[in-house]
């Protein structure tokens, strides 16, 4: 990117000018006499009230070197390389599956996840899990929108509703008794977090205990054994989406618990869950997050698979599916702009509870509110507004039996995918592995073994460009999605002023991005095919 251009940024933003739209909710180009009404009505709410807690040390390197508005006096563009890395680099999470025995028995070689925010806080989460009562792990990416509650609370919690979904009767009925008997509980999740990982430790009782009832009603079913791995994921996102819009219309003395509960159904998320045990990889998918599988075909070359469909304005099935749910005379005021209602991006989230009550109980659960307005909800009923709920939470599932062939699982936000296309990201992801393997050091050296041969080994390693590739795969796909130019190629000045965009400005180029890379272990794979022929 030029400094023409750095500057053509700065003095469009000065001026007013929209530039490349990347907001996917309440973005709407409005006229100005209006733009006070709409801000007032999705602004963005913070995710805890004031005093709860502190989001301070959560991305704070990026942080020291963004601009806080484009009115700045002395405003630049410019960061070191060894700056970019850091604000890249913030949000990096890694994990190895650990061998059994000495052997991996787990499919699930290992991940690497990375978050870059473009709102503040960012409104984006993500989760990963493996389960201790059940097989397998799991893998969540949650883009939130009109503020981080939403995302905040189904990142906390969706992974336990499919635990618990999938637990056998005597699993539930142990852990139901240990409660009772105010025993310890046998833990379900083991938990892969980043270090700034927040949770809402105020309401963790009472989504406990939710968690509880939700267990109850699958104890009171009849069915033996527990239900199918989609219907257990079907299930847990429409509870849970239940759960969300119980809990704050619920007498609630406690203020704080009540604020969370408003926050929460007030905002939304889209989720995309992945699902892995041995072979079996299933993925859950609510709204416009996407799931590909990266596939090294017998031929040398890579091949992509998509395992979601984006639940948007432009997806026929979407269009056809919400034409059946609503009377004939509302065809044409469903998606306006392409949007749902004129309004949201996604069609499918949890939360957004003003697309789902009637205007009758949004009157009377923000009626019945303190302080409503000092955390940013309004009620608004859009124009056409007439057979609720418009929005559903109930997640596609994909079912994919995994090969040896099967390299790589790549979940994100959109953010990611309105940068990258599909085949781009799995060509990134597969030249990343490439120049890895050239990088780890070689067994056979010559002898005898010199400074002066060292220092050359050094040399050609240098010379690759190799000692600065992001071990991180999920950077790599962020520095790719941020700084690339239009021949593909990571552009530094770009990069830097993708990074040092203001508040004011950035959502304007970009959103927040959330990716995690799932590796397989082709071995374990070939394994299983090999022991069940």
């Amino acid at each position: 990117m030029s400094r023409t251009v750095s500057s053509w940024i700065l003095s469009s933003a000065r001026n007013s000018i929209i530039l490349q739209g990347k907001g996917r909710l309440y973005s709407i180009c409005i006229p100005n006499k209006s733009k006070l009404r709409w801000k007032l009505v999705f602004s963005k709410t913070p995710l805890y009230p004031a005093g709860s807690y502190s989001l301070d040390n959560t991305f704070s390197l990026k942080k020291a070197f963004r601009h806080t508005s484009t009115e700045e006096e002395h405003f630049s563009f410019q960061l070191s390389p060894s700056q970019i890395n850091d604000i890249l680099r913030a949000g990096e999470l890694s994990h190895k599956i650990l061998a059994l025995n000495g052997k991996n028995a787990s499919s699930v070689l290992r991940f690497e996840s990375n978050q870059l925010a473009s709102n503040t806080p960012i409104e984006d989460r993500r989760s990963a899990a493996t389960c201790l009562q059940t097989r397998g792990m799991m893998f969540g990416v949650f883009d939130g929108h009109a503020g981080s509650a939403c995302a905040q609370a189904v990142s906390e919690r969706l992974l336990h509703y499919i635990a618990v979904s999938l637990m056998s009767r005597q699993t539930l009925e142990e852990i139901e008794l240990a409660v009772e008997c105010m025993k310890p509980v046998l833990p379900i999740l083991q938990w892969h977090k980043h270090p700034n990982d927040v949770e809402y430790r105020e309401i963790t009782s009472q989504y406990f205990e939710n968690l509880r009832v939700y267990w109850q009603h699958l104890l009171d079913l009849d069915s033996e054994p527990g239900l199918s791995l989609e219907e257990a994921m079907i299930c847990a996102f429409k509870r849970l989406d239940s759960d969300i819009s119980l809990e704050v219309q619920a007498p609630q003395e406690n203020e704080l618990m009540r604020n969370i509960a408003l926050q929460v159904a007030f905002s939304g998320a889209t989720a995309c869950v992945a699902h892995i045990d041995g072979v079996h990889l299933h993925v859950a998918n609510t709204g416009d997050c996407r799931a590909i599988l990266g596939v090294h075909e017998e031929d040398g070359t890579w091949s992509t698979l998509p395992l979601t469909r984006d639940h948007n304005a432009f997806d026929e099935f979407e269009i056809r599916r919400l034409k059946r749910e609503h009377p004939k005379s509302e065809e044409k005021t469903l998606f306006v702009n392409d949007r749902l209602l004129g309004i949201l991006m996604p069609s499918r989230a949890f939360g957004d509870v003003q697309l789902k009550w009637s205007k009758e109980l949004q009157h009377s659960v923000l009626e019945n509110s303190s302080d409503v307005e000092a955390l940013n909800i309004y009620q608004y009923v859009p124009p056409n507004y007439h057979t609720p709920p418009y929005l559903t939470a109930e997640p596609e599932v994909t079912y994919h039996k995994l090969r040896s062939k099967d390299k790589f699982l790549v979940i994100a936000s959109d953010g990611l995918w309105e940068m990258l296309s599909n085949e781009k990201v799995v060509k990134l992801v597969a030249g990343h592995i490439t120049e890895l393997n050239m990088q780890k050091p070689q067994l056979a050296f010559e002898k005898p073994v010199n400074l002066g041969y060292m220092h050359s080994l050094l040399l050609q390693r240098k010379n690759r460009g190799i000692a600065s590739l992001d071990q991180n795969i999920a950077t790599h796909l962020i520095r790719h999605a941020v700084g690339s130019n239009e021949y593909g190629e990571v552009d530094q000045e770009k990069l830097a002023a993708m990074l040092t965009l203001p508040e004011d400005l950035a959502r304007m180029y970009r959103d927040d991005i959330t990716v995690t890379v799932v590796y397989f272990n082709s071995e374990t794979i070939e394994n299983y095919y090999r022991n069940n022929e």
